[in-house]
């Protein structure tokens, strides 16, 4: 049965590249303050780093900002993804950065409004309110979930961090493992991943030994501090892959956005390379 990771490690395979390209039209890096001006922005960060990514992320909250013409213009943008992968003849899994998490009717809601009105093919959610807040978004196997796990924020360990007592089969552990080992027993589909953030590596590490197989979406290289290479280190599984490293304003801040998509994309490639060894 085909799946959300088996359309993204095809993609991976077909770029060589972990590389998730982050669509943040942040309003003082755009020409004007408008939705037209944040949907511009982005599709020419989409035409410049096609080639280099395995997949697209949008946040929700930069377009939403502008109201519904910035909901039109996500669209817009998303639909300019998708006739970029007919073009490459490569699809691009698109993630959804909303971190969406309710219940019952309003999950189904937000589910349709991802999957099939914006035509997104992931999306970020939390998993607070337990797994019935997430099984409208996995029931179709085609599209999948990264529920958050262990955040890049500095406040994630507020609560992420906090000990849950242990069983006679279990002794006790941090939340964030927690929600791993609940994750992995959930993800039956081959469609959930985790948010796993580069700036922890040493919750990295605990997170692939209690989900060895999953996919990590690992926030926080660059503008947050996270450090490529010893995040890679933590979080790839033993093939090299499991990890979607996104990277917002080191490429959209650049000089040149294509030339340092293809620097990033080359640089994890050798830290595959090296790890493989």
């Amino acid at each position: 049965m085909e799946s959300f990771f088996t359309f993204l490690e095809k993609r991976v395979d077909d770029c060589s590249s972990l590389l998730c390209v982050g669509l943040d039209p942040h309003i003082p890096d755009l020409k004007e303050p408008t939705a037209a001006s944040a949907r511009d922005f982005c599709l020419d960060l989409v035409k410049q780093t096609a080639r280099y990514a395995a997949a697209f992320k949008p946040n929700a909250a930069f377009f939403e900002v502008f109201g519904a013409e910035g909901w039109t213009a996500l669209k817009q943008v998303v639909d300019a993804i998708h006739e970029e992968s007919a073009r490459m003849g490569s699809k691009i899994p698109i993630v959804l950065d909303a971190k969406r998490g309710d219940i019952a009717s309003t999950a189904e809601a937000y589910a349709q409004a991802a999957f099939e009105t914006l035509g997104v093919d992931c999306i970020t959610l939390s998993p607070y309110l337990g797994k019935d807040s997430i099984d409208p978004f996995i029931k179709d196997s085609e599209k999948g979930i990264f529920l958050l796990c262990k955040t890049s924020n500095p406040g994630s360990g507020d609560l992420q961090d906090v000990s849950i007592a242990g069983t006679d089969d279990r002794p006790p552990l941090p939340l964030y493992e927690y929600v791993a080992q609940l994750a992995a027993q959930w993800n039956t589909k081959n469609n959930i991943g985790l948010v796993v953030g580069a700036t922890h590596i040493e919750a990295t590490k605990r997170v692939r030994a209690a989900a060895p197989d999953m996919w990590f979406l690992a926030p926080g290289v660059g503008a947050q501090g996270g450090e490529l290479e010893a995040a890679m280190k933590a979080g790839l599984r033993k093939d090299g892959k499991g990890m979607l490293i996104p990277i917002s304003r080191g490429i959209s801040r650049a000089a040149s956005p294509a030339k340092a998509a293809a620097e990033l994309r080359d640089q994890m490639l050798n830290i595959r390379h090296e790890i493989s060894k």
